[in-house]
């Protein structure tokens, strides 16, 4: 059967943690020598509307490695968004590749281009959603043995990433405290359907405006950017708004003594989170930041062995 990988919320608590498996499972055997392609002579179409450094290096990394080719594909190498409606160039492409991965700005689009692709189509980040995001950031939680009893503090802007927490925090049930500035909260959908898939799991979401209720005894603690991609022209004010919640030694001491610390990246350092956290012992962020290799390899297995 055709799966997309859009957003969590299409995907139950079993085939998350399949897919976290079995990306844990490729990178032990690469780190052991062992090269298994398990799509060899498959293509990836890598669809880039808003560009990246790790999206674009781990998708391409990692086709390569399971045995296929990438093909990476801009807004200016395409006419995409230049006069070619979205489903005509979804039913051109996947004609012609294995899978699709998308990074784009409105969710509506990749929604558009699922609906008419003929093979899986993966969400490398809406405004809307980040969901490879958050495979790559559970596994990291489970190979530092922190996926027990999460309470997860994620302190900031109600952004994409924060939407990709509620609804992983949704389908797994476990404790979530957002903390975003007044003004600056989560998308109530968003809110309300993790609230939703929250009365099954069991999970426990808490929102606060101050990060320093969020943070109290947390064990994971993570941010984002306060300014994301097309939010320039509002940095000043952001910066503004969101002061006193830069992670720094002070808050994050309030966290349980062992926490660990989560950022998506890129990190702007002295605005969402202090140089010394970022570098500390409690960070794991650039073993997270490898994990978005590894995590997409499982998933882009999982959804061909699902054709």
């Amino acid at each position: 059967m055709l799966r997309h990988f859009l957003t969590l919320k299409d995907y139950t608590k079993e085939e998350i943690l399949q897919i976290v498996e079995l990306g844990l499972s490729i990178k032990r055997e690469l780190k052991s020598g062992e090269t298994k392609h398990y799509m060899s002579n498959k293509t990836l179409a890598m669809i880039f509307e808003k560009s990246s450094t790790r999206t674009r290096v781990s998708f391409e990394t990692g086709i390569f490695q399971l045995g296929g080719h990438g093909l990476f594909l801009s807004n200016r190498d395409i006419h995409l968004g230049r006069g070619e409606p979205v489903k005509d160039t979804a039913r051109v492409i996947s004609s012609m590749c294995d899978m699709i991965m998308i990074r784009t700005f409105a969710h509506s689009m990749i929604e558009e281009f699922a609906a008419y692709s003929k093979v899986p189509v993966v969400n490398g980040l809406t405004d809307t959603y980040h969901p490879v995001q958050l495979l790559a950031d559970y596994m990291t939680l489970v190979e530092h043995d922190h996926a027990d009893e999460l309470v997860v503090a994620y302190i900031g802007d109600g952004n994409n990433m924060t939407n990709s927490w509620l609804m992983l925090a949704g389908i797994l049930g476990f404790e979530l405290r957002i903390a975003t500035p007044a003004g600056y909260e989560v998308n109530p959908i968003v809110l309300a359907d993790a609230y939703a898939m929250a009365e099954s799991s069991g999970a426990k979401i808490s929102i606060f405006n101050d990060p320093n209720e969020a943070i109290k005894d947390a064990t994971v603690v993570t941010t984002d950017t306060w300014a994301s991609m097309g939010q320039e022209d509002e940095k000043a004010e952001r910066l503004k708004a969101f002061k006193g919640f830069m992670v720094d030694d002070g808050m994050m001491a309030k966290a349980d003594s062992d926490a660990i610390f989560l950022h998506c990246l890129p990190a702007y350092r002295g605005q969402e989170v202090s140089e010394s956290i970022l570098e500390g012992a409690q960070s794991v962020v650039f073993d997270e930041a490898e994990n978005r290799l590894h995590a997409q390899k499982g998933l882009m297995v999982w959804l061909d062995q699902q054709r």
